[in-house]
This record gives C-alpha cells, structure tokens and sequence, in this order.
C-alpha cells in the first residue's frame, strides 16, 4: 500500500504561499525535516519524518551520542522539541524548561524553573506528568500544574505574560502540551477524577487574553455548538442542550470530560480535533436519567470535536462511549491522513481509543466510516453500530443493570485503555499506523460517591491484570490499515507499550518500553533490528532531527504516569493507583526512576 501524505504536502504549500490559515512559524518550522517542532511533529499529528539517513540497513549500528539528566524522577511523559540549532526539554513537576544549544554539545542557554505550591501534587491523577511545551513565533509556551499557562522569551526565557486556566483548590490542573494555531495558544484542562468540568480554551500568543472557551458539558451556548448545523453522523443534531438533558439535574457541572490530550489541526478545513474523556464519576449509577439508560448518553463526555480555531465553534461531534461505564477516556489522539475508503480518497481522521476501537472518520463531515478492535482482546462490546456510531454493549462486562451498580469482573480492556495517551504514528509510505497498545483487563467495582471540591470524585475500585492468552506479555506494538480496520502485523512486549511511536522515511518505526528499552523495528514487518536500555523505563515519545548533516533519535526516560504509577509514588497495594500498581507490580524488578533524555546517532 502507498497512500498520498497530501496533508502535510499542503501545509508546506500553504506556508510557501503565505496564506494565514496556521500560524506561519509552526508551518515553517514543520515543514522542514531537520527539525522536531511540534510534540505530534506536524499539525496532522502524523509523528512521522522523512529523514532517511537512519535507515533498516544502519539502525542496528546506533549507539548513544549524548544524555542530558533532568534532575526530576516521576514521569517523563512527552518529549523534546528541536528548531533549529535548539533542542527544548521539559520535565514534571515542578516543570522545568531548558533550552540546549546543539552546536555546543547540549550547553544550556536559558532554563526556567516555575515555582509551584506543593499542595497541586495530591491533585494530579496518575502521576505529575507534563507532556511537553509549545514553540512558535519566539515563545515557548508551557502549561504548568498549577493551571499556569506561561509564554517565556524563546530568546532569553523570561516569563512574557501568565494566565491561570482554572483553579486547583476544586481538582484542576494541567498537564497536556498547548498548541498554537494561527494567533492563538490552545490549552485544555486535567481533572476529571476530582469532578472538573472539562474545556478547551484559546488565549492570545501576544498577550494571554481569552479569546474563547468551550466546555465539554451543559447548556449549547458554552459548549459552543449549533444543534441545527452542528453535525452528528452527518446530520444536524437537532435536539437542543443535550449537555444538560442526557445528565441528571446539574450532574453536568461537575460532569468531567476533560480535556488533557493532544490537538491536531488541519489549515485546509481550517478545524481544530481533540477528544474529551470520561464523565465524572466512575460509578454509572450516579449520572443515569430516569433510571433509564437510553437517555443517559451524558454528553458531551467521550467525544471526538471537529473545531474553528477562530470561534471554537463545533462543526462535528462524535461520542465514542456514550454512557461510559468504564473510565475509556477519549482524550486520545486524532492523527489526520489521506487514504483510500472502499477505492475513494477521502480526508480522514483515525483515533485509537481507549475502549480498544480504532476509529476512521471523514474529517469534514465527522462521518464514520471505520470501526473495528484494534485488540482482538477486547470484549465490553461486540461491535460499533455503523449507522447510530453507539458501540454494542455486551451486558456481562456492564457496571449498570436494572438501576444498580453492579460490580463486573474480567472486563478487557482495563481503564488504562489498549491504548492510553501515547500517540501513535502514520507512515504515508506504507499507508500504515504503528500503535502502541496495552493488553490489560480488570474488575471493577462501582460505590457511591458524594462530591466535594478538591477531593477525589472517583466512585470506583479496580484490580487489572494480564489479557488471557497474552503469553505474558501486556503490550503490543501494532501495524494498523485504518481503510479497513484490521492489524497488519502485532510484537508483543512484556509490558504496556507506553511511548509515543515514530516512523520515518528510513523503513523504521521506533518505540519505547516500559522496562527503558529503545526499540526500532522493520516498517513493513515489524522485524525487530534495534534495542537498547535507557537509564529509565521510557513514557516519552521518541523524535528525530537532524542537525550538522548527521540524523539523531531522542527520546525522554524517566518511568511513571499511570502505568509506572507505583513506581512513582511509591504505591504497592494492588488497588492503588486506581488499579494499575497490580497490573505492573513487576515493573520494579527492571528499572527505576530517574528522567534522563538520550540522543542516538550512527557511528562518526
């Protein structure tokens, strides 16, 4: 399969042509293969570069060319950026910043070192984790814990301007990566578990005003949305204010669906995508309408929004899990492709969800036109209704019968989905996606909750553990024909594969390992060709750049986030961590802490 990469193709045009429909110095930066300037690499979230000078005839030959240590030891979610002769890295809290000269063997230019109240850890679910910081028209722009969203001088570091995005006394932080479209800084908001009503909000990169917010629940008006010409499976919704009907009295305002992923954008359609997660709390039982499921679809949690950047209007909305009785958080990636559908190009946009369906829709209108198990595994549901898009909910793995919170065992795949955060990548060479996924089940046990301001709001006790038949491994690494919903081919890890992927013109596709390995394999077969051990178990994503005529690999070490969770902060009881310690209870017989950045290169 050869598929057209006409997207990325036509933000190099665009920036070539001046056209304002992006923000120039991000289509600029992007479009030149030297660099690693956005954390998905480009607008379309592709995560794939076209330097070729690695390739699957030398990439057995990589060895480590330099380290740089944090200075941190929780999770090192995210990446390093480079632009230029600059390479950006950021760590977890406290949320450190350092910009490194490459020309001088990583030397330190400037580096800021936020000062934050302690008392943001306690409401950081799943570890303190940032995933990584924004550069464009000479800032750099972070969201700290604290709910800061900071623009700094790319030039000397200093702090440009300072907005707080919400307020972490109620269970608010921050924790996804900002993305600059046009003139505007996009920033969402981290919080679920503790009952923080969701957003995604645009600031102006000159100064840090709101330019506009849209929420993921509660009244159209302020999730931003047209019922007459907001389109749900290509037709207009219609009914008005289901963010507030499809909730119990005003569940809503504390109803979740959070917005701690990733951003991806398209300058032709002009839309900004993203996802929104679980609706708070945990326990179904809570959130249900006249104790009738039907009318419970608690929207607008689990849902894929297609955006204007400059209105935050919703042109199209999608919910993955209405009703979600499982925690399969939909923040996860849109990754956006050109690619054949039953022998049509279309413009679509492929998600990998927590819930373990992998998702193609058509861009433009939102209509899906893919939906299959990218985890043979998986069996809360049959399958996705192509015509409703509501998955078929198999009642066995259901935590809601007859009105009552049940609890349910064996439930695949666990909360920490088969697949969490960690973007996945499109290679245009081979019309593939690599995926790293996750191969863990759970029980879960539902209770009632009461609400209160700050504390956790989570309703829920779970215990995960192997996928039956997983041989004894938790993880995979996939190739995915998101045309026709089907795995190409599948290399089993022992472990969650917690990295964020990358392929490259080269035939490669890289990954990391729970356990710290550096892995890079055949494209086409997922032949393994590479591996080496990182200080660190690795939940970053792995880059490439070139700088001085020579290709380097980077990526970040330091194990934590939810997977590496007991590891992190200490956590041994199985249900601890809201069920992952039991899953990866292993995990400390192979690594420890520690966040280290390691840059690969072929021999001199």
């Amino acid at each position: 399969m050869r598929y057209r990469a006409t997207l990325g193709l036509a933000a190099a045009l665009v920036a070539a042509s001046g056209i304002a429909f992006a923000n120039d110095s991000v289509l600029k930066n992007t479009a030149n293969p030297n660099n690693w300037a956005t954390q998905l690499g480009n607008y379309a979230g592709q995560r794939h570069s076209t330097l070729d000078q690695i390739n699957t005839g030398n990439v057995g030959n990589l060895q480590v060319k330099w380290t740089f240590s944090t200075g941190v030891l929780r999770g090192h979610e995210g990446g390093p950026l480079v632009v230029g002769q600059y390479l950006y890295v950021h760590t977890p809290f406290p949320n450190n910043v350092y910009k490194l000269d490459l020309a001088e063997k990583g030397k330190i230019v400037w580096q800021y070192e936020p000062r934050q109240e302690l008392s943001v850890i306690p409401v950081m679910c799943c570890d303190t984790v940032n995933r990584g910081v924004a550069v464009a028209s000479g800032k750099v722009f972070l969201a700290q814990a604290d709910n800061t969203l900071v623009a700094l001088d790319d030039a000397t570091g200093k702090v440009l301007w300072t907005v707080k995005n919400a307020d972490a006394s109620k269970g608010a932080t921050l924790t996804a990566a900002p993305v600059v479209v046009k003139d505007k800084v996009l920033v969402g908001v981290s919080g679920g578990e503790f009952g923080v009503r969701g957003h995604l909000t645009a600031y102006n990169i000159n100064d840090g005003k709101m330019v506009w917010r849209a929420y993921s629940t509660g009244p159209d008006a302020e999730v931003l949305l047209d019922p007459s010409k907001t389109l749900m499976m290509g037709k207009p919704i219609g009914e008005k204010d289901l963010g507030i009907t499809t909730w119990p009295g005003d569940t809503w305002k504390i109803g979740g669906g959070t917005t701690w992923g990733w951003y991806t954008y398209d300058p032709e359609l002009d839309l900004v995508y993203y996802g929104v997660g679980n609706p708070s709390t945990w326990n179904p039982v809570q959130r249900v309408v006249d104790n009738d499921r039907a009318k419970s679809d608690n929207k607008w949690s689990m849902t894929i929004f297609a955006r204007n950047p400059d209105t935050g209007m919703a042109k199209w909305v999608y919910q993955k899990t209405p009703f979600d009785e499982w925690d399969f958080d939909g923040v996860n990636e849109n990754i956006l492709a050109d690619i054949p559908i039953a022998g049509k190009t279309r413009k679509v946009m492929v998600n990998f969800d927590r819930n373990g369906f992998g998702y193609t829709l058509d861009r433009v209108t939102g209509e899906l036109l893919v939906a299959q198990k990218y985890d043979p595994q998986v069996n809360w549901a049959t399958h996705v209704d192509m015509a409703t898009g509501r998955p078929q909910v198999v009642d066995k793995y259901s935590t809601f019968h007859n009105g009552q919170d049940v609890n349910s065992t064996g439930i695949c795949p666990a909360a920490l989905g088969s697949k969490d955060q960690q973007p996945a990548s499109y290679n245009p060479d081979t019309g593939l996606f690599y995926v790293p996924t996750n191969h863990i089940c759970m029980d879960y046990e539902p209770f009632k909750v009461a609400y209160s301001a700050g504390q956790p709001y989570v309703g829920a006790t779970l215990s995960m553990f192997p996928a039956p038949n997983s041989h004894g491994g938790m993880g995979n690494f996939i190739a995915w024909d998101a045309s026709t919903g089907k795995i190409v081919w599948s290399k089993p890890e022992p472990f969650a594969v917690w990295s964020g992927a990358l392929t490259t013109k080269g035939g490669l596709a890289f990954y990391g390992t729970l356990e710290g390995y550096l892995v890079a394999v055949n494209a086409k077969d997922g032949k393994e060709l590479y591996r080496f051990k990182t200080p660190s178990g690795i939940i970053g994503n792995v880059n490439t750049f070139e700088y001085g005529g020579k290709q380097f690999v980077a990526v970040l070490s330091g194990v934590g986030g939810w997977a590496g969770i007991g590891l992190a902060a200490g956590l041994t009881k199985d249900t601890d961590g809201l069920g992952a310690v039991g899953a990866h209870k292993a995990l400390g017989q192979y690594t420890r802490l520690g966040g280290v950045m390691t840059v690969f290169g072929l021999p001199d």
